[in-house]
């Protein structure tokens, strides 16, 4: 058995009109200064979002299976979770079947989290950790979980023996995923009067590549559970690259209109004086 960590909460209303990443899960990044799900470019088989200098972001997962899986998320090579080098085989988040859950910063304990938020690559935190190399992208690797063997007559007395002795945080997980609307509604209420971390605030990119910043601390609560994967390597590994919106039309990702504008060879009858 793996542990890994449960999400507390359902998220509710995903906004926005724009793509979603992934087939075993979908994934899209929410800027939440804008209140928008951020629209993904597909270019030379990779996908993009723009990210804005100092905005606040999340990282969305929602499990269109009908049974548990576990997300892996990594932010620019860095467990979101654990704060480890990533690597698939780590802990990430364990979500029921056809929820979804919004991942706002870098767990730093099972109350609380410290706000992603698009900074300038010097001030992000993998470079400020001394990991700058893979700075940009956002991947959640997406495992199913390994089907228990169903259970015959004679083994009937040794199948509740086992559930009898599960582990606590296995059995009361539900009562953070089943919470009601009002109780959600209160902690995001205190999520607005939490308390800033004690590091650098987020700093707008002149222009320079974008990274992820260790932003204000938050209150997200999730509990252990163990989850037992269905195979050693992910169902699924979504990958989404990010950069400001200028870099990416300077890389050809995308096509922006007004740049495009072509001029008229004939825009007058007669030639004007000279200023």
């Amino acid at each position: 058995m793996k542990k890994a960590l449960i999400t507390a909460a359902l998220l509710l209303g995903m906004a926005g009109q724009a793509l979603a990443v992934g087939g075993v899960a979908d994934v899209t990044v929410y800027d939440r200064a804008e209140n928008r799900t951020l629209p993904v470019y597909y270019h030379e088989g990779r996908y993009y979002v723009a990210g804005k200098p100092g905005n606040e972001y999340q990282v969305n997962i929602r499990n269109t299976q009908p049974g548990e899986i576990l997300g892996v998320i990594a932010v620019d090579g860095v467990n979101a979770v654990s704060g480890e080098t990533a690597n698939w085989n780590q802990t990430g988040y364990v979500l029921s079947p056809y929820t979804a859950f919004g991942v706002k910063g870098w767990r730093k304990n099972l109350q609380r989290t410290a706000a992603f938020f698009f900074t300038e690559l010097d001030n992000s935190y993998a470079a400020r950790t001394g990991r700058p190399d893979h700075v940009g992208v956002i991947g959640v690797a997406v495992f199913r979980k390994k089907a228990e063997p169903p259970v015959g007559i004679s083994r009937r007395q040794e199948y509740f023996e086992r559930k009898r002795q599960a582990p606590a945080a296995e059995e009361s997980a539900g009562e953070w995923q089943n919470k009601s609307n009002d109780e959600m509604a209160q902690n995001s209420r205190s999520d607005a009067a939490a308390p800033p971390a004690s590091i650098t605030a987020p700093q707008p990119a002149p222009g320079g590549k974008l990274g992820t910043g260790h932003g204000q601390s938050e209150t997200s609560v999730v509990r252990h559970t163990n989850f037992e994967r269905a195979s050693s390597t992910p169902d699924e590994v979504i990958t989404i690259y990010y950069d400001s919106y200028r870099n990416l039309v300077a890389q050809g990702v995308i096509r922006d209109n007004t740049r495009l504008a072509r001029p008229n060879p004939f825009p007058n009858q007669f030639v004007p004086d000279p200023r």
